[in-house]
């Protein structure tokens, strides 16, 4: 429904029941999370909603960022960046409720600032969605907003963008050989059947306002639990 893909969601819980998180956990929270945002872009293409070109910038940096966190998730300390990102996660679900009760933008911000803005956005967090195995589309979401993109056309945009970033970081993960297949065939199926119902009742029932709400509230609880894992790690 929010183009956001779920890997959010999908690796802490895959974690939570006992798989590991680097081979199993986040190779598949990508796959799950690119299938997820492809077959929402195909309902919300039908509404003319997905800004092809304005997001192909971005969709085009994230594809290089993701596979390269990817590969760096084995070498890195993620406890620190994890306490970094639910900061600026924090931040951008404040920003969110702010911005709920406000009118939809009535024109997109110059090309120009989109193209630079998209590369710049699309790499870094496309990093740091490959290295953590979310997809990184709550924040791509944010910033179309800020670009002047509509509720449902930035949410829209994001399912297009982070495809290409979750498929590319799960590329990088599989190359190293780790998948557990009964698990993923189980799970694709599940994807396929929500993926739908959610883009569709984004398409042709949720109101904006709505939207934004429910995108702060998924915010934050990512942000809390980000924190959470980090901090009770360093009291243990």
């Amino acid at each position: 429904m929010l183009g956001l893909g779920g890997g959010m969601v999908y690796v802490p819980v895959l974690n939570w029941v006992g798989y590991d998180l680097v081979t199993v956990a986040l190779p598949l929270g990508l796959l799950l999370n690119g299938l997820n945002t492809a077959l929402a872009s195909i309902q919300f293409n039908k509404k003319k909603l997905v800004d092809w070109k304005g997001g192909a910038f971005m969709a085009g940096a994230a594809l290089i960022g993701s596979p390269i966190g990817a590969i760096t998730s084995k070498y890195i300390n993620r406890q620190d960046l994890k306490l970094i990102f639910a900061v600026v996660v924090l931040y951008a679900a404040i920003r969110m409720l702010m911005q709920a009760n406000k009118k939809e933008p009535a024109v997109k911000a110059p090309l120009k600032k989109r193209i630079i803005t998209g590369i710049i956005v699309g790499i870094s967090i496309g990093f740091l969605g490959g290295l953590l195995g979310i997809g990184g589309g709550f924040v791509f979401a944010p910033v179309l907003m800020w670009l002047g993109y509509k509720t449902k056309e930035a949410a829209a945009t994001t399912a297009f963008i982070v495809t290409f970033s979750s498929f590319s970081g799960y590329l990088a993960h599989v190359s190293e050989g780790y998948m557990n297949w009964p698990l993923t065939t189980i799970l694709i199926i599940a994807v396929i059947i929500g993926s739908q119902f959610g883009a569709k009742f984004m398409s042709d029932k949720a109101k904006p306002k709505m939207i934004k709400k429910i995108y702060a509230i998924v915010l934050i609880v990512i942000a809390v639990k980000f924190s959470w894992n980090t901090i009770a790690s360093f009291i243990n």
